[in-house]
């Protein structure tokens, strides 16, 4: 049935196709538009023609975020809007199933806007059900795993397919994101997910178990490290908490999560000994629980740390059998005398006033013990209300909560804190009722939302979400928060004062550089020269009564905030801060005042370019600097007399909490090795030493590795940055200087920089040996033909079509195939081509393959390397004397 507008002439779709080639080409986006438009009317068949259109379009090509068939079909729904009258309803059954085919067929390694506009277009969805179960069979049979995942989501497939075949192999691959987007929706396919990724966090379980499985399924050492209870755990947590999924589904990351927990209050209480015998006991108890299991590790760990003594008398306490204790123990147990045969309760006694030493240390509390209140019933709260709610009143905040070690629940505010200048009531939230009762929950609002009365906080973003875990009434009501001062705002002010100061004039000395105090602790050294007692900052705030040392911590941290805001408002030019403290906005509302600024200023300039396709240079953060200070550390910046490196010369080697960061350096062909998840800290150390690499860390190994190494080998990092950030510090620290012929010149898998270059002939014929392809009647070999027609048209097809060695090919070695055994496929050093990584359907499209020689990964042009130039053009030395001289040496490389 013809069904095309009363002007049509009936032109050719291949005339069409040649013409919509050659303005692409030219990147002529406007006449392209108008000529798609005037050449969809005039086609006799505008469905059908559309497919033959699209059908010889090429792929993916160099420096373009979209594809021309991409574009044409964007271009086609426009006009269909234009013409309502050209719908699939408007074809026979059997045309239209036949179209439906020819359009299902297409969809395998394509762009998610495409696979839209397909469904859209040719209404897939109403494709029969086996059909389009048969063709995502057929992608995964391929290897495609992530488009037959893309387009099951897509045609809302995921109850008629396996939830473990469609997701095992995308969490192998490290596309966990993708697997969770597969379930999400889907209430049984939610908790499917959540417990399969459970039983991998049972202990003993080794991913060699997945491999056997699903053999067929090629598994990269990256992608096996992250099948790790640590990471495994977090996942199962976070699902769990985003699908709502039962806690008893998932026994095995709780488990983890507590053992977890468990290890690390032994590091702080008997390595680093900064948790009390009190605070450490309630967390212990609380955290083991009455799980058997726990119970023996504690007493394991107890043998190791503290001695047999303690651990026969938690042993005692739990009662445990002689069979599960460990050696040395039951003898312990039968030689306690009574009175130590049970853990005593009893605290001692503890003054108000703190010892000598410790008011020579710390920051101390300026009132006396009858001055601290404590507000636990109506009539408390009304006489600290007409006293905090004074109009022009200036008042310091803090909340305690219960640390929820090895636990889910949300965390509820269990004592708040009010400072005002001659007392501190603290609002007891556990009292019986006294949270919940409505005069409570009426002063908590009235107080935040009143705005003549100016509140000081300190990253009051932690405790607003407790506040609202708190009260559930907040969140159906919005608090509103006025008259509200985060002192985490001045600090950074002041840090970045400090930084420019340092950058642009004889280096200051910092307070608190290179001290362990951070965050507030370390604001109140910089200003009152005394850091604050944080011993008590883990207890247990839900145990009644609290103890003389915590009500000290407790007020001291709200009143600490006056004495500081005191101290910067008398003398503000000191700290580099303006005489009104409270116009000092936040660091991420600067830096996205900035991000809008820079966002206009970038569209101004590429109104006239539409053919970047939206590329924009990433602005970088404002905050960088100082990020480090808050945490005691120095800047991170390389001096500016430092001579620029070539990323080649730079060798690393990465904590295991730095991955992200190893391969964004990687990708610019940093010389980077990465800690496995099971690695110890000290293995940095060894490599370190024994290769001469810089060591990359985090936190609190630091400390432990620089000593191990000469001057200047260990850098320490902010965690909480992103790891692109991260990356872009230690860069410009090291004034490294990549360019684009760099990126990708390493194997992003094992940190290799010798490839083999393998034509797309090639790689068939190998996948037929491997028995991966099939004879040449296959799909490939008509695409194939279908290509070499299209290579007729010359100039009208991009040279991404041409064999060409990639830009860095002068930045890495290359192999000859003679390196190749013919008959095993393996390298020198005995690794196999990862032949299963290469979807049968990319053939067509890509005409050389570069493979690994060390670990057999299988890499090709993609759009990878867009995403990483625009990430990192601020450090990237990019011009068009680099590119074209790039592009030369590419074929030179070729010819030689």
């Amino acid at each position: 049935m013809n069904i095309a507008t009363p002007d049509s002439v009936g032109v050719d779709p291949a005339v069409l196709r040649d013409q919509l080639f050659e303005l692409w080409n030219c990147k002529d986006l406007k006449m392209l538009h108008l000529a798609a438009h005037q050449g969809f009317s005039k086609l006799s068949e505008p469905l059908e023609a559309l497919l033959t259109i699209l059908e010889s379009c090429p792929g993916k090509q160099k420096g373009r975020g979209q594809t021309l068939g991409h574009h044409i079909l964007m271009e086609f729904q426009m006009w269909m809007q234009e013409n309502p009258q050209v719908t699939l309803g408007s074809l026979s059954e059997q045309q239209a199933i036949a179209l439906q085919h020819r359009a299902l067929s297409m969809l395998t390694d394509s762009q998610p806007s495409f696979v839209d506009n397909m469904v859209n277009i040719y209404q897939l969805r109403s494709v029969d059900l086996s059909t389009l179960r048969s063709h995502i069979e057929r992608l995964q049979a391929f290897s495609c795993y992530k488009e037959a995942a893309t387009l099951s989501i897509k045609l809302q497939l995921q109850n008629e397919l396996n939830m473990e075949e469609m997701c095992v192999p995308l969490i192998l691959q490290d596309k966990l994101s993708l697997a969770e987007s597969f379930a999400t929706g889907h209430s049984q396919l939610q908790q499917q997910l959540v417990t399969l990724l459970d039983s991998w966090c049972r202990p003993g379980f080794s991913v060699e178990e997945l491999r056997k499985q699903f053999p067929h399924l090629s598994v990269s050492t990256h992608c096996a490290s992250q099948i790790h209870p640590k990471l495994l755990t977090k996942h199962v947590l976070r699902l769990m908490e985003k699908f709502s999924i039962d806690q008893v589904l998932c026994p095995n990351a709780l488990y983890k999560r507590r053992l977890d927990s468990l290890r690390f209050l032994m590091y702080k209480r008997f390595v680093e000994n900064s948790m009390t015998e009190e605070n450490w006991r309630d967390h212990a108890e609380s955290v083991v629980a009455d799980n058997r299991e726990l119970q023996i590790h504690l007493v394991e760990i107890l043998v190791k740390y503290s001695g047999l003594q303690k651990a026969s008398q938690w042993s005692l306490r739990y009662s445990l059998p002689q069979n599960r204790l460990p050696f040395g123990v039951w003898e312990a147990q039968q030689s306690l005398p009574p009175n130590l045969q049970s853990l005593s309760d009893s605290a001692k006694p503890e003054r108000w006033t703190p010892s000598k030493s410790h008011c020579q240390k710390f920051y101390q509390l300026p009132l006396e013990r009858d001055k601290i209140c404590f507000v636990n019933t109506p009539e408390g709260l009304q006489r600290c209300r007409d006293i905090v709610l004074k109009e022009g009143g200036l008042v310091g905040v803090d909340m305690e909560w219960q640390p929820m070690f090895g636990c889910i629940s949300p965390q509820h505010v269990a004592l708040i804190q009010l400072a005002v200048l001659d007392q501190v009531f603290l609002l007891d939230l556990c009292a019986n009722g006294f949270r919940q009762h409505p005069d409570t929950i009426s002063f908590i609002r009235t107080f935040f939302s009143e705005k003549n009365v100016l509140k000081l906080g300190y990253g009051m973003a932690g405790d607003t979400k407790c506040l609202l875990a708190t009260w559930q009434q907040f969140s159906e009501e919005p608090l509103k928060m006025e008259g509200m001062l985060d002192l985490l705002n001045i600090h950074q002010k002041i840090q970045r004062s400090r930084v420019s100061k340092t950058h642009n004039g004889p280096k200051a000395v910092l307070v608190g550089e290179d001290s362990a105090e951070k965050g507030l602790s370390l604001l109140v050294q910089q200003v009152l020269g005394r850091p604050l007692d944080k011993t008590e900052q883990m207890s247990n705030w839900q145990k009644r009564p609290l103890r003389v040392s915590q009500i000290r911590y407790a007020a001291a941290d709200a009143y600490c905030l006056l004495d500081v805001y005191s101290a910067l408002s008398s003398n503000p030019a000191e700290f580099g801060l303006p005489a009104d403290l409270r116009t000092i906005s936040s660091c991420s509302s600067e830096k996205n005042v900035d991000k809008k600024q820079k966002g206009k200023q970038a569209k101004q300039k590429t109104d006239d370019k539409e053919e970047c396709h939206g590329d924009q240079r990433v602005s970088p953060s404002r905050c960088d600097t100082e990020k480090g200070l808050l945490c005691g550390e120095k800047a991170s910046e390389g001096p500016p007399s430092l001579p620029p490196l070539p990323p080649q010369q730079l060798r690393v080697v990465c904590d295991n909490m730095l991955q992200g960061l190893g391969r964004y350096l990687r990708c610019l062909g940093v010389d980077v090795v990465m800690l496995e998840n099971t690695d110890d800290h000290r293995e940095a150390a060894r490599l370190a030493q024994a290769e001469g690499r810089v060591i990359l860390t985090c936190g609190q190994p630091y400390q432990t590795l620089r000593s191990q190494v000469g001057e200047g080998r260990c850098l320490s990092l902010d965690c909480s940055e992103k790891a692109r950030d991260q990356a872009v510090r230690v860069l410009r620290h090291f004034n490294v200087q990549p360019t684009s012929s760099d990126i990708f010149s390493r194997c992003q898998v094992c940190n290799n920089d010798e490839y083999l270059a393998v034509p797309r002939d090639d790689m068939a014929r190998m996948l037929r040996q491997k028995g991966l392809l099939q004879e040449p009647d296959n799909d490939y070999a008509q695409e194939k033909s279908h290509l070499e027609d299209e290579e007729e048209l010359g100039d009208i097809l991009t040279s991404g079509v041409t064999p060409e060695l990639p830009r860095y090919a002068l930045q890495c070695r290359w192999a000859p195939f003679s390196a190749l055994d013919p008959d095993t496929l393996t390298f020198p050093g005995g690794a196999h081509i990862q032949f299963r990584t290469v979807p049968p359907a990319l053939l067509p499209r890509i005409p050389l393959f570069y493979v690994c020689t060390r670990c057999g990964k299988v890499f090709w042009e993609g759009s990878h390397f867009a995403s990483i130039l625009s990430q990192f053009q601020e450090v990237l030395q990019v011009t068009d004397e680099v590119s074209d001289s790039s592009a030369a040496n590419s074929r030179t490389a070729q010819q030689n």
